[in-house]
Order: structure tokens, then C-alpha cells, then sequence
């Protein structure tokens, strides 16, 4: 496991870790509403390789670990230095904190190579400072069969500012192939287009 490096200062947009803030992420309440193996139950196979991007308390991150069994990988990534020990104790207490990496980033980059076959970013986009460097560089991370997970809260994103991170995400060289009725939450799963440009009939 990978060891976690302390905070330098996070962006102000973010929302910070706190006893308060940690307990509205991750809760029965939320759980119910928001089943993360529900969820991702039908992106998520074994032996896949998973980013949670902007992992929080591990609420999704331990549930993908455990959807991805004992041959997969699941990078946890955030910017804050408690969130991901928090996030690595509740995985431990759970079971699958095994296969899993934690991984802090940079305000400005997420700083991961591995090519992934599913990433989530669950109500994180809208915290980003620029948002399009930041969807060009999760279109690098994923494999070209990938699947990329977008959802955010209806209380704090509009509709309006909703369909411009998915035009963001196009121009990124994203598809969006369907709209996921989650609960509380405006969600997107994301593709990698198919650029490849069909070559004529010589003889049509």
C-alpha cells in the first residue's frame, strides 16, 4: 500500500474535512438513498481496474473493492490528507482494504498512470478549478472500453451547470451513453468516442 503523503494546502473550494462533513458522506441515511453496490453493481465486474477520484470517507471505494473481488485494484484518490486515512481505516474495518491504493493528488493533477476499465467522480466535479484540464486528463486514465461515472447533488448543481460539465466532457473526447436515475443526483455515464474515421469503398 502506498504511503500517503500530508497535506500542503488544499483549494478553498473544497469542501474540507471535518467530524461533521465525514459523518454527511458517509451515514445509514445516505446509504439508503444512495446504495454505492446499487449503484455501480452494473459497471463494476471482478478483476477490474477502478479510480474513485475524489474518494471522501471510502464509501464507494470499499464497496468497489469488494464488486471487483480478490483480482482487482482500486485506486482511492483525494486531495486531503484525513479524508484518505479516514478512508483507509473504514476500508480496513470492512474487509477489502487489501486491494486498494490510497493516493493523494495535487490541486492541479491527480498524478495517476494505471489505465483504469471504470472511474468515478461522485459529487467532486463541481469542487475542481478547472474542470477541463481535469476531464482531459481522466480521458488519458481510462481504457478505451472504459466507463466513466459523473454524478453530482441537484442541491448544489444546476441542471444548467450539469450540462456544461458534460459538454466539457465531449470536448475532453467523451460520449455520453446514458443517464443514471440516482437518488438526489444529476449522473452521467461517460465513453471514450470512437475516433477513428471509416475509410470509403474503393468500389461503393
Amino acid at each position: 500500500m502506498r504511503t500517503i503523503q500530508k497535506n500542503t494546502n488544499p483549494p478553498e473550494k473544497l469542501c474540507r474535512y471535518s467530524f461533521t462533513h465525514t459523518f454527511m458522506l458517509d451515514n445509514r441515511i445516505r446509504k439508503f438513498f444512495q446504495n454505492p453496490k446499487k449503484i455501480l453493481s452494473e459497471y463494476i465486474t471482478q478483476g477490474m481496474t477502478i479510480i474513485d477520484l475524489g474518494c471522501g470517507p471510502g464509501t464507494f471505494t470499499c464497496a468497489m473493492a469488494e464488486l471487483a473481488g480478490g483480482k482487482g485494484t482500486v485506486i482511492g484518490c483525494d486531495l486531503q490528507y484525513e479524508m484518505l486515512r479516514y478512508a483507509e481505516k473504514r476500508c480496513r474495518r470492512t474487509g477489502p482494504e487489501s486491494r486498494i491504493i490510497w493516493h493523494r493528488s495535487s490541486p492541479e493533477r491527480t498524478g495517476i498512470e494505471k489505465k483504469a476499465d471504470f472511474i468515478l467522480s461522485f459529487y467532486m466535479v463541481h469542487e475542481v478549478s478547472d474542470r477541463n484540464s481535469f476531464l482531459v486528463e481522466v480521458y488519458d486514465m481510462l481504457k478505451p472500453k472504459g466507463k466513466y461515472l459523473i454524478a453530482e447533488p441537484k442541491f448544489h448543481v444546476t441542471e444548467t451547470a450539469f450540462q456544461k460539465t458534460i459538454e466539457s466532457a465531449e470536448d475532453a473526447g467523451f460520449t455520453a451513453e446514458e443517464y443514471p436515475q440516482i437518488s438526489m443526483s444529476r449522473a452521467v455515464i461517460l465513453s471514450k468516442r470512437d475516433n477513428k474515421m471509416k475509410i470509403p469503398d474503393e468500389n461503393p
